[in-house]
Parts: structure tokens; C-alpha cells; sequence
């Protein structure tokens, strides 16, 4: 099954070559690597650019729609025809090790996998003390109290079959679009996992996550994850 990793990137010129190299060689399944150039007004795409010389499986695509995650996710995903799709971030938090595991549960006929970093094996290192709280709970107790089968149900570190994002309607346009496309997933009964990883906050660049701004979007998932939870499929 053809293994596509896709990375939103907006402003990423520090991180993003180091985050190429490290997935290069750490990644030993066959793989594309499509970067999502974000409205980017560094030199994200040029560092891209040159990157794809090196690495023929790297591509860069643009997002045409308004800037934002999601709508950086959606050229991804659409710029991908079949098999399985990583998301991970550009700025070198996720541990590419992570994906050849995702990868063999996908082939496990699994349909979403999701990088946990509250399981057993699972470490988040860093990071704003107030979020690392907020995104446990979420995780922990949507877990306990809907029988969703991933203990970090906010963590864009995932894989997807494509046919589960290809049609889907995703309507946030944050980061809490990670946690709406697994909660429509659950309902729609496909096949959920999760895999431990390490989550360790960046040391170059600013973090485009506000807690305040985007808690209001995550709440309204996780409450539609509970009501929605006795109508799945």
C-alpha cells in the first residue's frame, strides 16, 4: 500500500529542513513526502525546493484555499490518490519512528491510527504546561466516557486510509479539525488504534497553537463526540 506523509507548513524555513532530513532517515518504508506550503511568507517553499533535489519522493504543494490547518490538510489529502496518509507537523515535534509502526497497523486493516502520547510508552516532553493538561483530558476522558479507542484524540499525529478523509466534510478550521475527523470516523465506524509516541515541543520557530482561541472548537467536538456516541453506524 503506497505511504504518503503530509506536512502542513506555514513560516517553517527554520525547522522544516532538519524535519526533512530527520524523516528521510529515520523512515525506511517506501514513501512520498508532500509538504503543504501554508501561505508560507518565508522561504518554506524555496527550503522545499531544494530539499526535493536531494529527495525525489519530497514534493511541495500549495495551499489555493484561505490559509489555515485544515484547509492546508485538505490540499494534502487531495494531492494524494490512494493508500495511506501521515499527517505530522513541520516543526519537529512528531517522531517519524512512529509511522513504519501506524503503517503496520494499517496494514493490520485498521482505517485510523493515532499517535497517543498518554498510553503506556507514550511521553510528551515540553510544551505549555496549561495545553498539556487540556489535550490529556480531552484525550483521557472522551476515551473512558465514549469507548473512543485512542487515550489522545487531539494529536494531528496520525494515519489515515484515504477513502476515510476523502470524503469527508471537515468543518473546523484549526487544529481541532484532528479531533472532529477521528470523532466522525468513530461514528462512522471505522476502524480505530493507537500507537505510542513521543510529542516534544519545538525549539525553533513560534508555535501557531492558542489554547484560549481554539479550546471553544475542541469543546465543541468533545460534546458532540458524547452526544453522537449511541448513533454510530
Amino acid at each position: 500500500m503506497k505511504l504518503t506523509v503530509v506536512i502542513p507548513a506555514h513560516n517553517e524555513e527554520e525547522v522544516i529542513g532538519d524535519t526533512l532530513e530527520k524523516l528521510e532517515a529515520e523512515l525506511e518504508v517506501p514513501h512520498e513526502v508532500v509538504v503543504v506550503n501554508d501561505h508560507s511568507t518565508d522561504r518554506t517553499a524555496d527550503v522545499v525546493r531544494e530539499a526535493s533535489k536531494k529527495w525525489p519522493n519530497v514534493r511541495l504543494v500549495d495551499n489555493t484555499l484561505s490559509g489555515g490547518f485544515t484547509n492546508a490538510l485538505k490540499a494534502g489529502f487531495n494531492s494524494v490518490d490512494e493508500g495511506a496518509i501521515a499527517t505530522i507537523m513541520g516543526d519537529l515535534c512528531d517522531d517519524p519512528k512512529t509511522i513504519e509502526v501506524m503503517y503496520g497497523k494499517i496494514m493490520e486493516g485498521y482505517d485510523v491510527v493515532c499517535g497517543s502520547r498518554y498510553m503506556k510508552g507514550g511521553r510528551k516532553v515540553g510544551g505549555r504546561p496549561l495545553q498539556n493538561m487540556f489535550s490529556k483530558f480531552v484525550g483521557l476522558s472522551l476515551h473512558l466516557l465514549t469507548g473512543l479507542p485512542t487515550r489522545d484524540v487531539s494529536n494531528a499525529f496520525k494515519m489515515y486510509r484515504r477513502e476515510v478523509v476523502a470524503g469527508m466534510n471537515i468543518e473546523e478550521a484549526g487544529f481541532a479539525s484532528s479531533l472532529e475527523i477521528t470523532v466522525k470516523a468513530y461514528v462512522k465506524n471505522y476502524r480505530i488504534t493507537e500507537v505510542p509516541t513521543t510529542w516534544v515541543g519545538r525549539t525553533k520557530g513560534e508555535s501557531s497553537f492558542r489554547i484560549f482561541k481554539v479550546s471553544k472548537n475542541y469543546i465543541r467536538w468533545y460534546v458532540w463526540a458524547l452526544l453522537l456516541r449511541r448513533w454510530r453506524c
